[in-house]
C-alpha cells in the first residue's frame, strides 16, 4: 500500500461517489457485513470495544452500532474526508465511536492497551496491503485483542486458478455494466468498464490474495482457528482469533 493509495481516498470526487460505486461494484457488501455481525453476535457481551481498520464512510460502523447497542468502536482510517462522511452518516451514534485519522499499517502507534479489544474488523481495506504489510498489521492486531477475541475481515480475493479468475472477472464486469446507472460513461460497456477497473485498481494499489494465502497470513500473525465464513467469486469473509490463555474459558 502506497501513500498515494491512501491519498486517493481523500480526493473529493472519489469520496463523493464512493458508496454509490460500492453498490455497483460490490453488491455483496451488505451480505458480507451481515455474515460478520451474525458471527460476532456469538462471541460478544453487553459492552465491548471493536477496532475497525479502514472505517471509510461508516457503512459497516453504522450496521455494527445498530446491531450491538453496547459496542464502542475505535475507527481508524487514513482519509480525513472519509471520516467526515462517517460522522455525518452516524449522527448521534458517532458518540460511541473514537475516530482516528491514521495509517492503519501502523496500528502499534494507536496506543491501545494490549488485550482490551474484544473484536477487530475490516471491510474492503486490507487488499491494498502487500502480504508482508498485512502480516505485520495482523500481528499487531493479535496483540491488541483480548484472549479469544476475533478478527473478522470482508474483502477481495483472487482465485487459485488463472482460468477461473479470468472467468470470474468476466462475470464481474458483466454484472457491473448491468447494475450501472444509465449514462454512466465509466460503465458504458464491458470494454470501458474493464479499462476503468484496471486504472482504478492500479491507482489504489490493489493486491488481493488467494483465500489460502490470507488464511496462512492470519496464522503467521499469531491468530488461530483461521476459517472462511463466506465466499462468492472474488469476495470472502474470513475469521481468526487470538489464542485463549491456557486454562481459560472461551
Amino acid at each position: 500500500m502506497s501513500d498515494d493509495g491512501i491519498r486517493a481516498y481523500d480526493l473529493p470526487e472519489r469520496v463523493a461517489s464512493y458508496d454509490a460505486d460500492m453498490e455497483v461494484m460490490h453488491p455483496n457488501r451488505s451480505k458480507m457485513i451481515q455474515v460478520m455481525l451474525g458471527f460476532l453476535s456469538e462471541s460478544v457481551e453487553d459492552e465491548f470495544t471493536v477496532l475497525e481498520l479502514g472505517a471509510g464512510t461508516g457503512y459497516f460502523t453504522a450496521h455494527l452500532l445498530g446491531a450491538f447497542p453496547g459496542a464502542h468502536v475505535i475507527g481508524v482510517d487514513g482519509a480525513a474526508r472519509m471520516v467526515e462522511i462517517a460522522r455525518a452518516r452516524l449522527g448521534p451514534l458517532a458518540d460511541r465511536v473514537e475516530f482516528v485519522v491514521a495509517d492503519f499499517r501502523r496500528t502499534a502507534s494507536l496506543t491501545i492497551e494490549p488485550g482490551t479489544v474484544r473484536a477487530a474488523v475490516s471491510s474492503y481495506a486490507l487488499h491494498h496491503l502487500s502480504a508482508e504489510e498485512k502480516t505485520s498489521v495482523l500481528r499487531e492486531v493479535s496483540g491488541i485483542l483480548e484472549p479469544g477475541g476475533w478478527f473478522l475481515n470482508a474483502d477481495l480475493v483472487v482465485a487459485e486458478s488463472t482460468e477461473v479468475e479470468a472467468l470470474i472477472q468476466r462475470l464481474r464486469v458483466r454484472g457491473i455494466v448491468e447494475r450501472a446507472a444509465p449514462g454512466d460513461a465509466r460503465f458504458a460497456d464491458e470494454q470501458t468498464t474493464r479499462r476503468f477497473l484496471d486504472d482504478l485498481e492500479a491507482r489504489e494499489g490493489d493486491q488481493p490474495l488467494t483465500v489460502d494465502a490470507d488464511l496462512t497470513i492470519l496464522q503467521s500473525a499469531g491468530l488461530t482457528d483461521a476459517s472462511v465464513l463466506w465466499l462468492e467469486h472474488r469476495e470472502a469473509v474470513v475469521a481468526a482469533r487470538r489464542p485463549l490463555i491456557p486454562g481459560s474459558l472461551p
